[in-house]
């Protein structure tokens, strides 16, 4: 028994001592997605703060592929000594476990959560060339002319393609889906009209927005955006339960040392507090949170159940 209570002790010691070091070196915070993607510049952002907060260097590095699900694994499988992070986002941690059959990783058993740093809400923006204003004109419209709208996507199984499963589930009319690779992709078709409707985040297409050649219908969120002021929110149009969007929040492998993670947490929350890191996120769209490990796990497995039903009801399967 002594020996055990002397055992037990010396690894509560030496887990203590090692938290007290931390961090001795640079930290590595894989971004699961490619270099230039607004998922990279985001962390990147808030990496050179959280630097600073921690006192050491945090190198991104970028591992794409498969809905963020490669860079994932790989952090699932690392060491877990605090020195390899993920920055999370809804795809892989929410969006993953129901859109594939086989994963390689568990959310709930190989992560642990840190904080969740931001939230970034769609909106649903609209073709000029369709002849719909408003949400309330659009969902006439469409009711009127069954399957001849199409709504575009960066993929099936996005989140972008998922909003626009559930504002059709919500609002009952039907929409074709046209997934393209990627933004840049579908632009142009918007403009021109073959695709008439997308989600989006709002930096994405504000531009657009503003120059006239794309139309912002409605917000995602439950309240308006300061950068889209005369925009609803699906609430104010009827439409409550088209809530959604994308995320970032950061994990780190299971078995972290409880000392590191709160370590991480509150370096990580006292950046976000910051009011020149604050601001820099409200002008990409994104609505700053920092939390608790505890307020995280609860937000991703609430993210999770609603993505899972809308994944279910609409058939989406990524392989």
């Amino acid at each position: 028994m002594k020996r055990t209570i002397f055992f037990c002790s010396s690894l509560v010691f030496g887990a203590v001592a090692f938290a007290q070091g931390y961090p001795a070196k640079p930290i590595r915070l894989v971004v699961p997605f490619p270099a230039g993607e607004s998922v990279d510049a985001t962390a990147r952002l808030v990496g050179q703060s959280w630097s600073s907060a921690l006192g050491q260097q945090i190198l991104v590095d970028n591992r794409g592929g498969a809905g963020g699900t490669i860079g994932s694994e790989a952090v699932a499988k690392s060491a877990p000594d605090g020195y390899t992070l993920l920055w999370g986002n809804v795809g892989p941690l929410a969006i993953g476990p129901a859109l594939y059959k086989k994963l390689g990783y568990d959310v709930v058993r190989d992560f642990e959560p840190v904080s969740l740093v931001a939230t970034l809400p769609f909106v649903l923006f609209a073709s000029p060339v369709l002849p719909a204003n408003s949400v309330t004109e659009l969902v006439t419209y469409a009711k009127a002319h069954p399957g001849e709208i199409n709504f575009g996507s960066t993929g099936v199984g996005s989140g972008l393609h998922l909003i626009a499963e559930l504002f059709k589930s919500v609002a009952g009319i039907q929409i074709v889906h046209v997934p393209y690779k990627g933004v840049a992709q579908a632009l142009p078709e918007m403009m021109s009209g073959k695709v008439q409707i997308a989600f989006n985040t709002i930096p994405a297409f504000l531009p657009h927005v503003r120059a006239g050649r794309l139309k912002a219908l409605a917000i995602t969120a439950s309240a308006r955006s300061p950068l889209l002021p005369d925009v609803p929110a699906m609430a104010e149009v009827g439409l409550a339960g088209v809530q959604g969007g994308s995320w970032h929040a950061v994990v780190a492998p299971a078995g972290t040392a409880r000392a590191v993670i709160e370590r991480l947490n509150q370096t990580l929350v006292a950046a976000i507090a910051a009011p020149e890191l604050r601001m820099q996120l409200e002008n990409q769209g994104a609505q700053p949170v920092g939390s608790s490990p505890e307020e995280l796990r609860k937000f991703i497995h609430a993210e999770a159940e609603k993505w899972g039903r809308v994944i279910q009801s609409s058939g989406a399967r990524a392989d």
